[in-house]
Formats: structure tokens, C-alpha cells, sequence
């Protein structure tokens, strides 16, 4: 990998210390309005973005009109500036005012996976607020492991990390993540990983995702299978109507020991989440930029 300059690292520190601050110091109504204009900057600034989403929602929902699919990716850094301002406001949450936020909704299925005594892994995705539902949940029920990949940027990767582990969660590097988490397993705790993610030839199998071959890792169902965690898919969903996130914990997800299979429904189950909330998952990632041999590739140079 190319070596960062100091200068780069302090001038991407001092940019994002400015955005979490000003978020943080001002009233709620502006901070989204604020963060609604750095995203729209951030649209602007890295075109490729857009471009990426609406080549997605091209290939995956493709009867929309094109004004109904842009319509989603200005949604997409909607549900993105909203992530930012709970993110900047994490040092100010605790249990008595996190409700005005996120609320739970199927936490029952929280409590049966751990009345089963062999740890519950969530499988969850860049979709809605994902760092607030790991953040309250840590907060209001009891806190849990994080699977994260360290950011390029070591001083934003500290101010990050800082805010990820203020409600008691502790995080887990994808390097060492299998021991990490088995251990954390075997003590009936709970970890939570992305699943959502474009994975190598060498991690992951081909699944249908939107009706479009995706690799997809396999790593999720290898741990839940040797583990005998329970499975439980959650996602934190922004509610227009309560003006604050709903944290559904969906029912239990029994596992096969097959991981192609049970990758495969992990991914079905993610699919019908998106469509119910579209404009919330970060179809700015190039979702099947993998592909199978001899196939082109879907997005171009």
C-alpha cells in the first residue's frame, strides 16, 4: 500500500474534526442541515460515488425510472449526513436521553439467542445508521464486539475509534478477527459484522444478490457454524414518522453448516431489508465488482 504523508494525515484529521464538532456543538435541526450540505459537497467532490450507485440500482432494480433511481442516491447521502450527526454526538448520548434517537424493536429475539448460552452474532449491514445500532445497543443492553477494518488515516482511525467504544463495545480487527470472536462466542457475548461488503475470489462464493451473481464472504456462516452462536440479522432503519432510528433485531436465522447455503440466505435476508428501505444502504459501493471467470466487468473503467 502507498505511504500516506503526515501533512495528508493532518489536513484529513483536521477536516473531519471540524465536520464532527460542528455537528456536535450546534442544535439538532441545523446539525442535519449541516451535514445534509457536507454531503452533498462530498457528492460533489467524488462524482464516482453517484456514479457507482446508479450503475448499482441500474443492474439491481431495474425497472425504475432514471429520476426514481436518482431519487435514491440523494437518499443514500441523506441517511449518510444523518449517520454523521449521531456519530458526532456519541460522547453526549447515555441511557436516559439515547431513546430520543433509536428505539428496539425485536428485542425479544435478542433474548432468546442468549438464553441459548453460545453467543449471538449479528449480522448486520451498511445500511441505515450501522454505528449507532452497534453504539446503542452497547449502551442499553450490554455491550459487544465489533468487527471494523482500521481506517488509512491513523489519527481519524483514534478519533473513530474513540466514539465506537464510548457506550463499552470493544472493536475487532479483520487480521485477527476469527480468534477474537470465537472467544467473545464461547463467553455468550454478541459481535456484530458487516456482511454486505464486495468479498475476493480467495473469502467468498458467488449468491444471487438482486438477481446478479455477487460474491459474497463465507467467513459469517464458517464462524456461526463452528461456534454454535445463534444468528440474528439487525439494522438500525431512520423512521420518517418517529423522526428518530428503529433497531429491528429480526427472528433467529438457524444456520445449516453449509456456508455457501446459509451465505446465500443471509444475503436473501439483506436483499428484502434494502428493498423495504432502498435509499438507506450505501449503494455507493461497487457491489459486484467481483465477478465470475471469463465474465467483464460490470462497472467499466
Amino acid at each position: 500500500m502507498q505511504s500516506r504523508s503526515r501533512l495528508r494525515d493532518s489536513a484529513e484529521y483536521c477536516a473531519a474534526l471540524a465536520v464532527v464538532w460542528s455537528l456536535a456543538l450546534t442544535p439538532r435541526g441545523l446539525a442535519f442541515r449541516l451535514a445534509d450540505f457536507y454531503t452533498r459537497l462530498l457528492d460533489l467532490a467524488i462524482p464516482r460515488l453517484r456514479r457507482v450507485a446508479l450503475r448499482n440500482l441500474e443492474m439491481a432494480l431495474p425497472a425504475l425510472s432514471g429520476d426514481e433511481r436518482a431519487r435514491i442516491v440523494d437518499g443514500v447521502f441523506r441517511s449518510i449526513a444523518r449517520l454523521l450527526v449521531t456519530f458526532a454526538r456519541f460522547p453526549d448520548f447515555d441511557r436516559d436521553n439515547l431513546s430520543t434517537w433509536i428505539r428496539y424493536d425485536g428485542f425479544e429475539h435478542y433474548e432468546q439467542a442468549l438464553a441459548r448460552g453460545k453467543g449471538v452474532l449479528f449480522a448486520t449491514a451498511h445500511l441505515g445508521n450501522w454505528e449507532l445500532s452497534a453504539f446503542a445497543h452497547g449502551l442499553l443492553a450490554k455491550p459487544m464486539g465489533v468487527v471494523v477494518r482500521p481506517l488509512d488515516n491513523p489519527r481519524i482511525d483514534a478519533l473513530v475509534e474513540a466514539r465506537r467504544t464510548r457506550g463499552g463495545n470493544w472493536l475487532i480487527e479483520k487480521k485477527d478477527f476469527a480468534r477474537s470472536i470465537l472467544k467473545a462466542l464461547a463467553a455468550n457475548e454478541a459481535v456484530g459484522i458487516l456482511i454486505d461488503q464486495n468479498a475476493g475470489l480467495d473469502a467468498g462464493v458467488f449468491v444471487d444478490f438482486f438477481g446478479i451473481p455477487a460474491c459474497a464472504g463465507t467467513g459469517f456462516a464458517k464462524l456461526a457454524a463452528h461456534s454454535g452462536a445463534t444468528v440474528i440479522p439487525g439494522f438500525a432503519l431512520w423512521s420518517d414518522a418517529e423522526r428518530r432510528y428503529v433497531l429491528r433485531f429480526l427472528p433467529l436465522l438457524e444456520m445449516s453448516g453449509d456456508a455457501a447455503a446459509d451465505t446465500a440466505r443471509l444475503q436473501k435476508v439483506l436483499e428484502g431489508v434494502i428493498r423495504e428501505y432502498p435509499d438507506q444502504w450505501l449503494w455507493i459501493h461497487r457491489r459486484w465488482k467481483t465477478r465470475p471467470a471469463g465474465e467483464r466487468d460490470l462497472y467499466g473503467k
